[in-house]
C-alpha cells in the first residue's frame, strides 16, 4: 500500500516506508503528509512555553566526539556553579514569569548526588510553582553508578527532592555502529531507553531526542525511531520527540557540514509520520532558526520549545541563534507562521499570564 494511502487511513508506517520517506525526492509531499498527521492531531495550534535552562558544570568524564559543550577537569573553561549561583541563575529569568527550569549539564567526577538533589530541592523552596525538567537517562544512569544505587532507586529519590519530568537529551542515534564512533562513553541505546523505561513507570515523563547529520544514515535513523516508537507503545511516557541537527564546530568532527534546511525540515516530517504514538514534535528554534522553526510548523511540528534565556550547550559548538527569545518573538513567529499560539506549561496545560504572574489551567 502507498505511504500516502497509510497516513490517510492512520495506519502504522513499516521500516521500509521510513527509509522511503528519507530517500524521496518530494520533500514537499512528506512534508504535506506530516502536516496532515500534525494538523489532524493539533489543528492550528502551534505551542510554545516560557522557560530557563541551567546547565550547572561543563565538566565531564564523557569524551564524546559530538560535543563541545564538556571539558575535562583542569581544562580552561571549566566552570561549576555553587548552590547560591545556580539559584540565582534561575532567578534571573523570572522577569517573564517563567514556568520551567530546564536542567542539564557535564557528567561531573567528584560532585555528589546530593549536590543535584540540594539543587533541585533549593529550587522547589525558592519557586515552587515552577516545573522542573531535570537530568537525561545519561545524566541517572551515571548517579546511579556514582551514588552505588540502581536506576529505580536513583529515580524515586529525583522525584522525591522535586524533579516533575525529564529532558530527552543523550540518545543521539542508538544504533551501537553510530554510538562507537560519536559517543562511546555514554550509556549505550538499550540503556538508555530502559531507564527512560524505568522513569516513565514511576510516572515521570520525558521527552525523547535523536542527533542527526554526522555519522549515521537512513537506517539508522529509522531505527532509531522505531525504538522509540515501541517503548512509547508500552509506557505511554514520552511527551515529545526532539530532532537534533548535529553542530560539528569545536567538536571532534568538526569536518562534517553542518545538515542543510531540507534535511532539518525531511527530519521533523518523518518523525511526525513514523512517530504516530508521540503527542508531540518539537522544532526547536535554537538549533534550525528561528526561520527554519516557523516553516516546520508545516512540516510536521507543533512546538517550537521556549523562550530559553541561556543556552550553553550547541551555542558552544557554534550555534548562531540567540541565546534567547522574549515571549512576543515566539508568538510573533508563530502568529506569522498562519498558526495560532498557544502557551503551555512543560505538560502542555494552558498558561494565562499577567506581566510577571502566571496560572496554569489544571
Amino acid at each position: 500500500m502507498p505511504i500516502a494511502t497509510k497516513v490517510q487511513q492512520g495506519e502504522r508506517l513499516s521500516f521500509d516506508d521510513g527509509v522511503a520517506l528519507y530517500r524521496s525526492g518530494d520533500i514537499l509531499a512528506v512534508g504535506w503528509l506530516a502536516n496532515l498527521v500534525r494538523e489532524r492531531m493539533h489543528g492550528d495550534i502551534a505551542y510554545f512555553n516560557v522557560n530557563r535552562h541551567i546547565n550547572p558544570t561543563n565538566i565531564c568524564v564523557a569524551s564524546c566526539r559530538l560535543c563541545a559543550f564538556g571539558r575535562k577537569k583542569g581544562d580552561a573553561g571549566t566552570y561549576t556553579m555553587a548552590l547560591e549561583e545556580a539559584w540565582e541563575t534561575a532567578a534571573t529569568g523570572l522577569t517573564e514569569a517563567v514556568t520551567e527550569f530546564h536542567i542539564v549539564g557535564g557528567l561531573h567526577p567528584d560532585l555528589p548526588f546530593e549536590y543535584f538533589m540540594d539543587l533541585v530541592r533549593g529550587l522547589k523552596v525558592r519557586f515552587p510553582k515552577v516545573h522542573i525538567k531535570a537530568f537525561t537517562m545519561v545524566e541517572v544512569a551515571f548517579l546511579a553508578k556514582r551514588g552505588k544505587m540502581t536506576i529505580p532507586e536513583t529515580l524515586e529519590r529525583m522525584k522525591a527532592a522535586g524533579v516533575d519530568s525529564m529532558p530527552g537529551g543523550g540518545a543521539e542515534i542508538f544504533a551501537d555502529r553510530v554510538r562507537h564512533i560519536i559517543c562511546d562513553h555514554k550509556i549505550d541505546g538499550s540503556e538508555w531507553l530502559d531507564t527512560a523505561r524505568m522513569a516513565h513507570q514511576i510516572g515521570l515523563r520525558s521527552n525523547a531526542t535523536m542527533l542527526y547529520g554526522h555519522v549515521e544514515n537512513e537506517e539508522d535513523r529509522v531505527d532509531h525511531l522505531l525504538k522509540l516508537r515501541a517503548v512509547q507503545d508500552e509506557t505511554g511516557g514520552f511527551q515529545t520527540f526532539i530532532p537534533l541537527s548535529f553542530h560539528p564546530d569545536n567538536t571532534a568532527l568538526a569536518h562534517i557540514p553542518r545538515t542543510t534546511g531540507m534535511l532539518d525540515l525531511r527530519q521533523i516530517a518523518v518523525g511526525r509520520l513514523m512517530l504516530d504514538n508521540f503527542p508531540h514534535i518539537k522544532s526547536y528554534w535554537q538549533m534550525v532558526s528561528p526561520k527554519m522553526a516557523q516553516i516546520s510548523l508545516r512540516f510536521g511540528a507543533d512546538d517550537i520549545d521556549g523562550t530559553v534565556i541561556e543556552e550553553k550547550i550547541y551555542h558552544d559548538a557554534g550555534a548562531t541563534t540567540p541565546q534567547g527569545m522574549r515571549r512576543a518573538d515566539l508568538v510573533r513567529l508563530i502568529t506569522e507562521a498562519g498558526r495560532e499560539p498557544f502557551e503551555r506549561d512543560t505538560m502542555y496545560r494552558a498558561v494565562t499570564r499577567s506581566e510577571d504572574s502566571f496560572t496554569v489551567a489544571v
